[in-house]
């Protein structure tokens, strides 16, 4: 018996390590293939203004858009207590003022979780016949949102953001901690439904 155990903690443990690894190094040193779309993951808006973080995914979808990786950008994110407006329309004010021309930008401002975010963004695209897509968000976070969108049977390749607002090891560790804990959760809760 505890052979038994100790076997199931050592797979465990490389399992953990293992999806660790997998959520710090995800979409590293990848070759960005072109695509129809680049989806922009909504973040927080500040007054009208993009936080930090959505900045960078943003910043993101525009060099994509602007080396012709993509023809169409479709930006996230609805509208958080308070807020006057959407992260996507916040988002697509932002395109708008950094040279992406309006008809390129569909947007989603109804949904405040990854999950949602992917779900309109794939029927909104739907409408322009998109097919294949870059899915942009900060790289800790990637990992989890590829996966999301796959199980909705969305083309899709992960991009990391270089503009991320996270740098420090101080923003960096929390982050990660929490999106390698959701990714193991999520796993683990499909392998005992199935």
């Amino acid at each position: 018996m505890k052979r038994l155990v100790k076997i199931v903690f050592l797979i465990c443990l490389f399992y953990g390590l293992y999806t660790g690894y997998t959520v710090w190094t995800f979409g590293e040193e990848e070759e960005i293939p072109e695509a129809d779309a680049a989806i922009v993951l909504g973040a927080a808006q500040w007054d009208g203004k993009p936080s930090p973080v959505f900045e960078g995914r943003l910043k993101q979808g525009i060099e994509l858009y602007e080396e012709g990786k993509v023809e169409y950008l479709v930006l996230t994110g609805g509208t958080s207590e308070n807020a006057a407006s959407s992260e996507a329309e916040v988002g697509k004010d932002y395109a708008i003022a950094h040279g992406v021309a309006k008809e390129d930008i569909l947007y989603e401002d109804r949904s405040l979780m990854t999950e949602d975010n992917l779900k309109n963004a794939k029927k909104v695209s739907g409408e322009k016949s998109i097919d294949t897509f870059l899915l942009i968000s900060d790289q800790f976070h990637l990992k989890r949102a590829v996966i999301m969108a796959e199980n909705q049977g969305m083309d899709v390749k992960g991009v990391p953001t270089q503009y991320s607002a996270y740098e420090s090891l101080e923003t960096k560790l929390p982050f990660f901690l929490r999106e390698w804990a959701y990714l193991m959760v999520q796993q683990v809760t499909k392998l005992l439904i199935v």
